[in-house]
């Protein structure tokens, strides 16, 4: 059944556990996603972020054919605009059928963070959606934390309380994409410990891939609510090409896509256990 990530989330953050959320592009990723939750009874959350819609089909073509395969599956999956950073693509999107979205102003000084997300909490509710919205900055793999990239928890908690967010995205040890071989996380616990008890709403890690077990295991203990995975899920997939490939250079197209699936499905279904949300859809 096709939902916003709201719905979700409250359960989640009154459940103790985290939604999965996974970085998508296409019709195959998101079977792939669909079919692990649904294996394992768990809500889910489809992430199709800014910049690949934009580079690839867009919106409007991708998101009605994910509805569709939504609205057939027997868990709850919702659409997620990830790291909405264009005001009017973000409407685009509402206006096209995501169920939630993200205003990510981050970069932006923190009274236009408010500002530009406040009015997006506004307009989403027109469509009956949800609003994640980012506060700090999380980075990519490739930077090194440094002490400005981590949320600051008493602008956190105003944030929350002037905006209106569903859920919230911070920044306490995480970064986007795959890290060096050996790289060791310095998670700051105490920074999430901070938000989660002043607002108590669902709270994001974004970055999930490759953080540790027990990082996240400790994560959703403190009140996490809903992971991102993007880096981890494509990575299986390709190296599930590399092996399809050099056993069989010959494989058929149609075989060796198939293939990525179901090795997609595998990380889908770790991370799911791993978040505690198995058995969660209604």
């Amino acid at each position: 059944m096709y939902v916003s990530m709201k719905g979700m989330l409250e359960r989640a953050n009154e459940g103790k556990y985290a939604v999965m959320a996974i970085n998508c592009f296409n019709l195959e990723t998101a079977k792939a996603v669909i079919q692990a939750a649904q294996e394992l009874r768990a809500p889910i959350i489809i992430d199709l972020y800014q910049d690949h819609l934009k580079e690839h089909l867009g919106s409007n073509i991708l998101t009605n054919p994910i509805i569709q395969m939504a609205n057939e599956a027997s868990v709850e999956v919702a659409i997620n605009l990830d790291h909405g950073q264009d005001i009017g693509f973000v409407k685009r999107c509402l206006q096209d059928g995501f169920s939630s979205v993200m205003m990510d102003a981050s970069a932006y000084p923190i009274d236009q963070n408010i500002e530009i997300t406040r009015n997006m909490v506004e307009f989403a509710q027109t469509y009956n959606a949800s609003v994640e919205a980012e506060i700090g900055n999380i980075g990519t793999a490739s930077n090194i934390m440094t002490s400005d990239m981590y949320t600051d928890p008493e602008l956190a908690i105003d944030f929350v309380k002037k905006t209106g967010v569903d859920a919230l995205a911070i920044s306490y040890g995480s970064s986007h994409g795959n890290y060096p071989e050996g790289f060791l996380h310095e998670f700051r616990f105490d920074i999430l410990e901070k938000i989660k008890q002043e607002t108590n709403i669902p709270l994001v890690l974004h970055g999930g891939s490759g953080c540790g077990e027990d990082n996240i295991r400790k994560s959703v203990e403190l009140g996490i609510n809903k992971i991102n995975v993007g880096s981890d899920f494509m990575k299986v997939q390709v190296d599930c090409i590399r092996y399809q490939l050099d056993r069989d250079p010959t494989i058929n197209y149609v075989d060796l896509i198939h293939s990525t699936i179901e090795a997609g499905k595998e990380a889908v279904k770790y991370y799911i256990n791993l978040s505690k949300s198995t058995g969660k859809s209604l």
